[in-house]
Formats: C-alpha cells, sequence, structure tokens
C-alpha cells in the first residue's frame, strides 16, 4: 500500500513527550511548540531522489514528508517551487563571488508564509476544524486567510492596529473577521487565545499548532534539491518567529535521517533589526532563550516579535552550525532594498532586505569568504510594501521642449 505521508506522531521540543496525530491538538503540556515525526524507515523505502524527478513543481511534491494523510484534504493555490536567483552585480559590490537569494515573493499571497498556511489550513480541514484565528504582524495573516477561503473556512485574524496596509486589506478581501490592536504581536496572540476559547475555533499562531512549520520545512527540502543535494556553505535568514529557519534546519536533519546529504549543515545566520533584536542579544551573551523585548521598532514590521515562542531551537541550531546573529538598522535595510532593486531587478521586502543588509556586514568582518556558496531568503515581495517605499528616481513631466 502506497501512503500519501508518512506521519507518525509528534513529539514535545523540549520535553520529548509523544502524542498522537489523531486530535486536534496545540502544544505540549509542558507550553513547549510539538513537531511532526515520519515513520523514516517506511519512508525511505517509498521515496527516492530519482522519484522526485517527474512530480509537479510544488511543494507537494515532497507529501510523503508532510502532514495530510489524504490527498483529498489539500487545499493549494499552487505553490510552486520558488527559484534561486544570482545575485552577481550586488554580490561584486560586496566581494562574494557565489551570492544567491531564495525568492520567496512568487508564492500565492506574495510571501513564503503560503508554505505554512497551505500545508496549516490542509491539516486542519483533515482534523475537522470549522475555523481557524491567528495573531499576525500582517502577511501570515494574509496567507491564512487566503488558504482559509480557498477551503471554505471561517477566520479571525487580530493584528496590531500599525501593520502595513497592504495585508491587512488583503485578510478583509479574503474574507477574514480582523481586528485591530494597540500593541504588538504578542498582544495579538495574548487576543486570539481569550477569543478561541469563546468561539472554538483553533489558534494557529506561530508554534501554537505543529503543522505550520511542515509548509515551511519544504524551504528546506526545495534548496537541498536546487542545490543537487549539496547545500550552501551559508544559508542568512531575516528572522521574526523564526519558524522559517527552523523549518529549514529540519528539513536538513530529516534528509540527513533519509541519508539523502552528508557532511555539516550550512552555517546559519539570523539577521534581525536593531529596534527588535531578542535573538541577537540572546546569541552573544551566550543564552538559550530570550528575553521580551521592549517596545520593537523597526521598517521590518515582520520581524517585531519580542519574544520568539521557539527561541531555544534557533539558538541552539546557530550554535550547533556555527553560525551566528546580527543586527541591521532601518537606514540599512532600506539602502539594501533600494541597491538590490537597482542592481538585480528585484523587488525584495524589508525582511529580505534586512539579510541583504546583513550579508554585507558579514563580509566586512570577513565572517563569510568571498568565494563561499552564500544563499539569502527573501520572504516576500517588495511589492507588498510599495508604498512605503523610498523612490530615488526622477519623476519628469513630459514637456514638448523636452520631445
Amino acid at each position: 500500500m502506497e501512503f500519501f505521508s508518512y506521519l507518525h506522531h509528534l513529539v514535545c521540543s523540549s520535553c520529548q513527550m509523544k502524542y498522537p496525530i489523531d486530535d486536534v491538538i496545540e502544544t505540549c503540556r509542558c507550553g513547549a511548540p510539538l513537531l511532526a515525526e515520519y515513520n523514516y524507515d517506511s519512508l525511505n523505502q517509498r521515496l527516492t531522489k530519482k522519484s522526485l524527478q517527474d512530480r509537479p513543481q510544488t511543494l507537494w511534491r515532497y507529501h510523503e514528508m508532510l502532514p495530510v494523510l489524504d490527498p483529498e484534504n489539500v487545499v493549494s493555490l499552487d505553490e510552486h517551487m520558488t527559484g534561486l536567483l544570482p545575485m552577481n552585480r550586488f554580490g561584486t559590490r560586496h566581494g562574494l563571488s557565489n551570492l544567491v537569494v531564495k525568492n520567496e515573493g512568487t508564492l500565492p499571497s506574495g510571501t513564503f508564509k503560503a508554505r505554512g498556511s497551505a500545508v496549516g489550513i490542509s491539516k486542519a480541514k483533515e482534523l475537522g476544524v470549522k475555523g481557524i484565528a491567528i495573531p499576525t504582524n500582517g502577511n501570515a495573516g494574509a496567507a491564512w486567510a487566503l488558504y482559509a477561503a480557498r477551503a471554505g473556512m471561517p477566520a479571525i485574524v487580530v493584528m496590531p492596529e500599525l501593520a502595513p496596509r497592504v495585508p491587512m486589506t488583503e485578510c478583509q478581501v479574503s474574507g477574514a473577521d480582523v481586528f485591530l490592536i494597540d500593541g504588538t504581536i504578542r498582544d495579538a496572540g495574548t487576543a486570539v487565545s481569550q477569543m478561541v476559547k469563546k468561539n472554538q475555533f483553533y489558534n494557529v499562531s506561530t508554534f501554537n499548532e505543529p503543522y505550520r512549520l511542515e509548509g515551511k520545512k519544504t524551504m528546506g527540502l526545495e534548496i537541498a534539491e536546487q542545490f543537487q543535494w549539496s547545500l550552501p556553505d551559508v544559508i542568512v535568514y531575516p528572522t521574526g518567529g523564526g519558524a522559517g529557519i527552523i523549518g529549514i534546519y529540519k528539513a536538513f536533519r530529516e534528509l540527513r535521517e533519509l541519508g539523502w546529504i552528508e557532511g555539516p549543515l550550512p552555517r546559519l545566520v539570523v539577521v534581525q533589526s536593531v529596534g527588535c533584536s531578542p535573538l541577537v542579544r540572546a546569541f552573544h551573551n551566550k543564552e538559550r532563550t530570550t528575553v521580551e523585548w521592549d517596545n520593537p521598532e523597526t521598517v521590518a514590521f515582520g520581524m517585531r516579535v519580542p519574544k520568539p515562542l521557539g527561541d531555544f531551537m534557533i539558538l541552539d541550531y546557530l550554535y550547533e552550525t556555527n553560525g551566528t546573529a546580527l543586527t541591521v538598522t532601518d537606514a540599512e535595510i532600506l539602502k539594501a532594498q533600494n541597491q538590490v532593486v537597482r542592481l538585480e531587478g528585484l523587488h525584495v521586502c524589508p525582511e529580505g532586505a534586512a539579510a541583504l543588509a546583513g550579508i554585507a556586514k558579514l563580509r566586512e568582518q570577513d565572517w563569510v569568504h568571498a568565494d563561499e556558496r552564500v544563499l539569502v531568503i527573501n520572504t516576500g515581495s517588495g511589492l507588498k510594501y510599495i508604498d512605503e517605499a523610498v523612490a530615488e528616481g526622477k519623476l519628469t513631466h513630459l514637456t514638448k521642449d523636452v520631445i
């Protein structure tokens, strides 16, 4: 019998307690996030590198390593594999000969959040969930609202009132009930926790349910396949809640379990804004958890996360891979955003620009060597923030004397 998924159980990321996969479940009894685990021995007999070659170029090509058991429950908007774009001019300017960007801005909803919401909504549908509720800084809410609409499922979205207007509007036009709050995403999370008790919706905030991470994991699976199962030397990731970097690491760990990759994992790099950098502070203090950041402030709104729930995993992975963590200023973010679109024609989001600004600093410090293969994750399209962009080009009224 061929299985669509080899999901076996859930396990706590902290205390290692195991849970079954049949029920709607959130975090472990100890409060830590749960992780999906698979029957790797059986999976390895079914799935091979060769068997992937003729499959559709979407994240569902890895369905054996995803948690949806029945393909009838898949909710999809064509989550295609995202491209690897060489950044030759930008790389040359900063002394790097092998700089590549994985451009997540081409996914449905315009950001990498489509991965987590596609898999998360599909699994919620399979478990019989009637509605979802999510706190968000903007883009996650937009993606979950979009996929909830695709599934015919009601959605509640709570976001800071200062969140970017475009994803806020996306939530509204997708039919979600949108609530604004005077505060941070952490305050929005508290509100969602209270709201779901009243209406029995499923709280799908980051790491409050175990399946969003499985969607994010597909970034790592794609990276390994696109690099022909030989990983880059360095991966630079703009980090707020951190589900993306945890997902990438989880993918690599699973591929090692299958024997598909060997050798050291890429050195992982977390980039945060100086206005909200709890992970950077904890990393340089050699700590394993973060202290909540007071008054988070940055133009990269997706990184305004005062205390990531998965902080201990992110920090462990940085230590384990000999990675690092660094901050960039808002001025450096905006400069990198303008520079990359002028040099490469790529509209990156502020978070992606933060990662590229971090690359420039790492090169200045000689932490990254000139010939290393460096991969930067651009988590979304800059067009979603075009109203906030700083335009440097000239606008000239065309008159007859000019023609």
